[in-house]
C-alpha cells in the first residue's frame, strides 16, 4: 500500500516537533533536578549576615571544641534573661556547605522568639570531606552539651532546650532524637522537644537504595550498616521526646519520609506530629518566625512542650 499525503505530513509534524518535546522534557528534568540540588544545599549558599532587631544581641564563635568549626553563635535579649528557653538551631548545606550566620537560618527566627525571651543557639560543626553524618550529630550533641553548661551564665535554662535544624542539620537532630545516646554520651542532658525542617533524610536505607544524587554516596557511602547507623528511622528503636518534623509538600520525598518516622514514633508511644507546607525547601527554613500560619502551627507545637515556653510564647 502507498504512503498517503496525511501520511507524510503526519511524519513531518512529528520531526518538527520532537525537538520541542525533548526540549520540554529536558526542561523538566532540569528543574526537578534543581529541586534536588536545592533540597540537599548543593544551591548557592545566602552569605548575607542576618539583621538583628534592636534589644538583641549576639557571643560570636563561642566554642565548644578544638576544631574552628567547633563553633556557636548565641543570640540574647540584651536586657539580660532569666531561665530562658532555648532554641537550638542547626544549618544545613549538604553536610558539607553552610554556616551557622546565614540571614536564612537565623534573621527571621531571632527577630521573632529572642525578645519574647528565649535564647537562640545556632551552631556550626565539622563538615564533608573530612567529617561524615554521624559523627557530625556527635558534634551537635557535644555543642549542646556546652550550651547546657553554660546556660545560666548567658539566663537560660539548661533544662529548656528544643532541637531544631534544617535540611543536612535536620538529619542530624533527627538522628539524636532517634538515638538519643549519642547525645548523652558526649554529656548532653534530654531536651523538650525536636523540630526538623524539611528533612528528605530520615530514611537514609530508603535513599541509599534508590536513585540518588551524588551528594548522598560522598555522606553516606555504600556500606549498608553504615546507612542504617545514620538513618533517623532505623534508628527510631524506643520512645523519644516530641517531634515535629515540617515538610514541603512540592517535594517527593520529604513529606513521605515525615510521615513514615510519625508512624513509628507513634508504634513507641513517642508524640510525632507531620506539619506540611506549601513552601520551597529554602522557604521552610527563612519564613519561620515571619507572621502567619506557618510560623503559628508551629509554635502551637513548641507550647506543648513546656509551661515556660507557652508563656513566653504568648508574650508581645
Amino acid at each position: 500500500m502507498k504512503p498517503t499525503k496525511a501520511f507524510f505530513r503526519a511524519g513531518l509534524l512529528s520531526v518538527l516537533l520532537a525537538p520541542l518535546c525533548l526540549s520540554a522534557t529536558a526542561g523538566s528534568l532540569r528543574e526537578r533536578l534543581a529541586q534536588r540540588r536545592a533540597a540537599a544545599g548543593l544551591e548557592a549558599v545566602d552569605t548575607t549576615p542576618a539583621t538583628l532587631p534592636p534589644g538583641v544581641r549576639v557571643l560570636r564563635d563561642v566554642p565548644y571544641g578544638g576544631d574552628p568549626a567547633q563553633r556557636m553563635d548565641v543570640y540574647l535579649p540584651s536586657q539580660g534573661a532569666a531561665h530562658a528557653p532555648v532554641i537550638f538551631m542547626v544549618h544545613g548545606g549538604g553536610w558539607a556547605r553552610g554556616d551557622k550566620a546565614m540571614r536564612s537560618v537565623v534573621e527571621n527566627k531571632v527577630a521573632r522568639w529572642v525578645p519574647r525571651g528565649f535564647v537562640l543557639i545556632s551552631t556550626n560543626y565539622r563538615m564533608l570531606p573530612g567529617t561524615r553524618p554521624i559523627e557530625q550529630a556527635r558534634d551537635v550533641a557535644r555543642a549542646l552539651a556546652v550550651a547546657q553548661g553554660r546556660a545560666a551564665g548567658w539566663g537560660a535554662d539548661r533544662d529548656r532546650f528544643i532541637l531544631m535544624g534544617h535540611s543536612a542539620g535536620a538529619h542530624l537532630v533527627g538522628l539524636l532524637a532517634a538515638e538519643p545516646e549519642l547525645a548523652f554520651d558526649r554529656g548532653a542532658l534530654p531536651w523538650l522537644g525536636t523540630v526538623s525542617l524539611d528533612s528528605a533524610a530520615l530514611d537514609v536505607v530508603a535513599i541509599m537504595q534508590g536513585p540518588h544524587l551524588p551528594l548522598y554516596d560522598a555522606a553516606f557511602g555504600d556500606d549498608p550498616a553504615y546507612w542504617r547507623a545514620a538513618s533517623p528511622l532505623q534508628q527510631l528503636e524506643s520512645r523519644g521526646v516530641p517531634f515535629l518534623a515540617v515538610c514541603s509538600t512540592r517535594r517527593q520525598e520529604s513529606c513521605p519520609q515525615a510521615r513514615n518516622f510519625a508512624i513509628k514514633a507513634s508504634r513507641l508511644r513517642m508524640r510525632a506530629q507531620v506539619l506540611g507546607e506549601d513552601l520551597t525547601h529554602r522557604e521552610i527554613n527563612e519564613q519561620l518566625g515571619t507572621p502567619g500560619g506557618y510560623t503559628t502551627q508551629v509554635e502551637t507545637f513548641l507550647a506543648t512542650l513546656d509551661p515556660v515556653v507557652a508563656r513566653r510564647l504568648d508574650a508581645r
